[in-house]
């Protein structure tokens, strides 16, 4: 793959650097979402986090007209880059909702939230 997006081989995981298009990395976010795949977006630093964010977001407009929400659940990695350790944010992006699909198989439950 390109030096700016790399697919981990059956994981599903995205790779974002600082120079990422975030474009590019929102088709290949649609794209897999799509194929019912898991996806997983790595970040390491302040700009590749910026360019992570900007492209779940752009993937979100991809995929709304076709009737797909998307939820996304950031976490934290500790991960070795050249022998040296690094935090990575982890980002967790999956369909939510999805239009026509019943409730109770598109992820949707019962549960309600009140932030008074």
């Amino acid at each position: 793959m390109s030096s700016t997006v790399e697919a981990s081989a059956g994981i599903g995981c995205l790779k974002v650097s600082s120079k990422s298009s975030p474009a590019s990395v929102a088709g290949a976010i649609a794209g897999m979402i799509k194929d019912g795949a898991l996806v997983e977006i790595q970040a390491v630093g302040a700009g590749a986090v910026n360019q992570a964010v900007k492209a779940i977001a752009i993937s979100r407009g991809f995929l709304s007209p076709v009737g797909i929400e998307i939820a996304c659940i950031p976490s934290f990695a500790d991960i070795v880059i050249d022998g040296e350790y690094r935090t990575a944010i982890r980002f967790a992006v999956e369909p939510r909702y999805m239009r026509g699909v019943p409730q109770e198989y598109a992820g949707e439950s019962d549960v309600s939230y009140s932030f008074e």
